[in-house]
């Protein structure tokens, strides 16, 4: 087709869409409700944790001696010692001595219950290991940050144990080195809304810590991150919170096959640099935010290898720039990828969008392409033309364009999606580049996706 031919169908087409849109201008669509996703998807945690407290009373040994007062056992131990716990102790325990433990007995968990008010068990010192310790019932009070462990003490230690009951759940207080492993912390159900708890895992103002291996949920945020750096997060699993993780002003920090589902949004990373967020799985985050993955005003940082699936948006990108968006599966969301507020990346390139309602929305002012040197992303609605087999589509593919904007900016205008008149403005913006409107190209759509194993979500026992 010579470029005069193609500039009049581009024009035909333009104006059919516009006839089409005047014609539909008298009425509005009422948005469609939330659709609940079928996602095949097993949730690597119980639908419920329900421990059952102990029947004795507590008893704690250090050296010789033993205590009915964890209190009491805390404070006669000298560094280096080892507290070991059985039972229920009803108390408030302040350990101000350096590089102790605290560890159950072999054959149950010891549980210290705060009955509901304060902090249960603060940790004042250096070095202090807490190992299959069960922390119950603080005090309810946010403004108070009541907590279930409050950490003070450099280099802290928390392994094999629980938090229950708490607003707070672990509060870690401007202290680096601390370590917190394969440990339960569930907040207050009943306690509603969510903004009203507190969160699992508080980092505030704390470097270099590590997260590995926890459960988390019945909190406000799983993990909350605020003047933080250096902190690794592995390995997680959250659910039935507002926000799986989210951060604040933190930076350098990596988060890295963690687990986040039917949450508000999975990761919220919000006014922070170089983040490194990889593959991550987030699930069914749909409530009142629905995101997958939140950026806000997030710079310099890495999204690679994520799986977002079934979520309101999957990645929702609001006033970040010089990001990398790579490798990640971006299926079933309402909307698979969301630019908005002046975002940009340098590199979009190897994810594969399947099955996404709108794959993108960009509310962007420039025609932004999303490609690599030569690859770009998979498109489940793009057009296939691989004349040569090069795993690279023929024909540029344009999933946020002159349509899309049409759309969104007339509710209306969707009936007409599937018109001819929306067709041929379609191929128009696909096959000659006569009508560049700001939105999303990618000149180098890929033929087949890059990850194999996405119909895993849509299989059934």
């Amino acid at each position: 087709m010579n470029p005069t031919v193609s500039r009049l169908f581009a024009a035909i087409a333009s104006v059919v869409l516009v006839a089409s849109v005047v014609g539909v201008a008298v009425g509005t669509a009422a948005p469609g409700a939330q659709q609940q996703r079928d996602i095949a998807f097993d949730a690597p945690v119980p639908n419920e944790y329900a421990f059952d407290a102990p029947t004795q009373s507590g008893r704690a040994t250090v050296g010789g001696d033993t205590y009915t007062s964890l209190q009491a056992a805390v404070d006669a131990a000298a560094p280096g010692d080892r507290i070991r716990l059985r039972g229920e102790f009803d108390e408030h325990v302040v350990v101000d001595t350096p590089n102790v433990t605290l560890a159950s007995e072999p054959g149950a968990v010891a549980r210290i219950d705060g009955n509901g008010s304060g902090d249960v068990l603060t940790l004042d010192a250096a070095d202090i290991t807490l190992r299959r310790v069960w922390v119950h019932n603080s005090g309810f009070d946010t403004s108070e940050n009541d907590a279930g462990i409050w950490v003070n003490g450099t280099n802290t230690t928390i392994i094999d144990s629980r938090v229950t009951a708490s607003t707070f759940g672990i509060w870690l207080n401007g202290v680096p080195g601390a370590t917190i492993e394969n440990t339960t912390i569930v907040g207050r159900e009943s306690v509603e809304p969510r903004s009203y708890r507190g969160n699992g895992i508080q980092v505030w103002k704390a470097d270099d810590v590590t997260l590995v291996d926890n459960r988390i949920t019945d909190a406000r945020d799983g993990i909350y991150y605020s003047w933080a750096s250096g902190v690794t997060a592995r390995n997680n699993t959250m659910w039935d919170l507002r926000y799986g993780v989210h951060y604040m002003y933190s930076d350098d920090c990596t988060l890295v096959d963690n687990v986040a589902f039917d949450n508000d949004a999975g990761y919220a990373v919000m006014l922070s640099e170089r983040i490194r967020v990889v593959d991550n799985t987030a699930v069914n985050n749909s409530g009142t935010s629905g995101h997958g993955i939140l950026l806000k005003r997030i710079d310099h940082s890495v999204v690679e290898g994520n799986e977002v699936v079934g979520n309101g948006n999957g990645l929702y990108v609001f006033n970040s720039v010089n990001n990398t968006l790579t490798g990640n599966l971006v299926l079933e969301n309402r909307v698979g990828a969301y630019f908005t507020a002046g975002s940009s990346s340098p590199n979009v390139s190897e994810n594969s969008f399947i099955n996404n309602d709108e794959p993108v929305r960009a509310l962007v002012g420039e025609r932004m392409a999303w490609n690599g040197s030569d690859r770009g992303n998979y498109w489940s609605d793009a057009r296939e033309s691989d004349v040569d087999s090069d795993g690279v589509n023929d024909i540029r593919h344009r999933p946020a364009g002159l349509v899309e904007k049409l759309v969104y900016d007339h509710p209306q205008a969707a009936v007409f999606a599937s018109s001819p008149a929306f067709d041929a403005l379609r191929l128009a913006e696909s096959s000659f580049p006569v009508i560049d409107v700001p939105g999303i190209v990618d000149h180098h759509p890929l033929a087949e996706p890059p990850h194999e194993r996405w119909r895993r979500y849509y299989e059934r026992d």
